[in-house]
């Protein structure tokens, strides 16, 4: 089964729920995660604003829908999501760190910081706050420290190796030497 393949069937069936019962938020939701995977965006968009619409209380949507407009670069939108998924569940540290992403790529580094601090002393297992926070001290040109942190996402278990290898926001540190051992002791695994 392909990626391609598995989303459309996924798109199909919650068509279909949501033809049954048009006030199923979890279908739209559902969709919506499907077209974001496809780089649908604007349908995502429209689906995680039907499953708000239907249920304003539903903090995941606000929060997927935020990392669409993150994907499209529309960083605003994105942490006003944020802050709405915050205020609805504040103990979860999933919306935290994705703000704390969306303050990273606009430059706002000292914010980036305390969102993803804060994810992580909501869940210091995080392999994606980990990993943010590696990113944070690459982009503040902090070899060691960055590196540091993102031992410790690969460690528990973070293995986006391709985003690794390619994400700008490690372009400060692809050339030092923590980098260069952790890609090494990667390949000799």
């Amino acid at each position: 089964m392909t990626k391609q393949w598995k989303h459309d069937h996924i798109i199909s069936e919650c068509t279909k729920a949501i033809g049954r019962n048009p006030a199923d938020y979890r279908a739209y939701k559902d969709r919506g995660n499907a077209y974001f995977r496809k780089k649908q965006y604007d349908s995502a968009i429209a689906d995680y604003t039907k499953a708000i619409e239907l249920n304003p209380d539903f903090f995941i949507a606000y929060n997927n829908r935020g990392n669409v407009y993150q994907a499209m670069g529309r960083f605003e939108l994105a942490i006003s999501d944020y802050n709405k998924a915050i205020e609805l569940k504040p103990h979860n540290g999933m919306p935290y760190n994705n703000r704390g992403f969306s303050y990273l790529l606009i430059g706002k580094l000292d914010e980036a910081e305390r969102d993803i601090g804060k994810s992580l002393d909501l869940n210091s297992e995080n392999i994606y706050a980990l990993n943010s926070m590696a990113e944070l001290f690459s982009v503040r040109n902090d070899p060691d420290e960055a590196c540091k942190w993102l031992r410790l996402a690969i460690d528990k278990g973070y293995n986006n190796w391709g985003y690794i290898m390619t994400s700008e926001t490690y372009d400060n540190i692809r050339k030092s030497r923590c980098f260069r051992d952790i890609m090494s002791e990667r390949k000799s695994s």
